[in-house]
């Protein structure tokens, strides 16, 4: 029977574990009559293989080109539509002179300058598919597989492009690992650019004609034709700002984390001991 205010307390055989050591005084604060110069001093420079991959046209430069294209584009086809109703009114009234020759005139200075306007997006998409391409495979450490001379001819060349350009994106594509999120945005580019070519073609196969009728049938056609490539090149602009969300350097994959089953804790592992072994306890 223990005395009151004692108890039994089990301990190991040998002596007790060391004294701990009381943290030293920290001393003044320092004080610096100047202020330091020294420090850590990080310096931050763009990696040599993005320095090596960029090239070509920049995102901006597409972005106000292919703009500046679709309100000419526009401009066209609203003018097309005030000379078809002209053409409507003249039916009936004899229009002025001055106010016929404007409305014919505008409208083909408009069309000659959507047309410029047209090749200068045509040039520079071409353009920005090369630089793009080619930093894609180097990304990949690989070389491109088409030259630059089949690349140019299967985008600019008229009705060629329709069948190769589209193709040549969605290699791209493909090299980026992004053609499960941009293969709708590419074949609905593709198939209204088809549609906006074969229109123009009607448009410029008919444009000849000379009786009234045939004049306004062309002149809606024309519309429909300037429409139709407004919304191609939006198309293409979106699928290029797709394209350039996220760099080449960076590929489209998502990091998650998934259970380890081999780090899952084993029922039939014992369990971990308190005490650590050549450790003894305070008594």
């Amino acid at each position: 029977m223990l005395p009151s205010g004692y108890r039994w307390v089990a301990v190991r055989p040998g002596a007790p574990p060391p004294p701990r050591r009381q943290p030293r005084a920290l001393g003044p604060t320092p004080r610096y009559l100047t202020i330091p110069r020294w420090g850590l001093v990080e310096h931050f420079s763009a990696p040599t293989e993005q320095k090596q991959l960029r090239g070509g046209p920049s995102t901006t430069a597409v972005r106000m080109t292919l703009v500046a294209t679709m309100a000419v584009l526009g401009a066209a086809a609203f003018i097309h539509l005030v000379r078809y109703v002209l053409l409507i009114v003249n039916r009936t009234v004899l229009l002025n002179p001055w106010v016929a020759g404007a409305a014919t005139w505008f409208g083909v200075a408009v069309s000659v300058v959507a047309m410029f306007m047209v090749v200068a997006s045509a040039l520079l998409l071409t353009n920005w598919l090369i630089a793009r391409r080619s930093a894609a495979f180097g990304h990949l450490g690989r070389r491109e597989p088409r030259p630059i001379w089949a690349l140019r001819a299967g985008c600019l060349v008229p009705v060629v492009n329709l069948a190769w350009a589209p193709v040549y994106v969605i290699e791209l594509a493909e090299a980026e690992a992004r053609l499960k999120w941009l293969r709708r945005p590419i074949v609905v580019w593709w198939v209204v650019w088809v549609f906006s070519t074969a229109v123009s073609i009607f448009s410029i196969a008919t444009s000849f004609t000379t009786d009234s009728q045939g004049i306004a049938d062309n002149t809606v056609t024309t519309i429909v034709a300037y429409l139709l490539a407004l919304a191609a090149l939006l198309l293409a602009l979106q699928v290029v700002l797709g394209f350039e969300r996220q760099p080449v350097e960076r590929p489209s994959r998502r990091w998650v984390m998934v259970a380890d089953a081999s780090a899952a804790a084993d029922p039939a592992e014992p369990a971990s001991t308190v005490e650590h072994e050549g450790r003894n306890p305070a008594a």
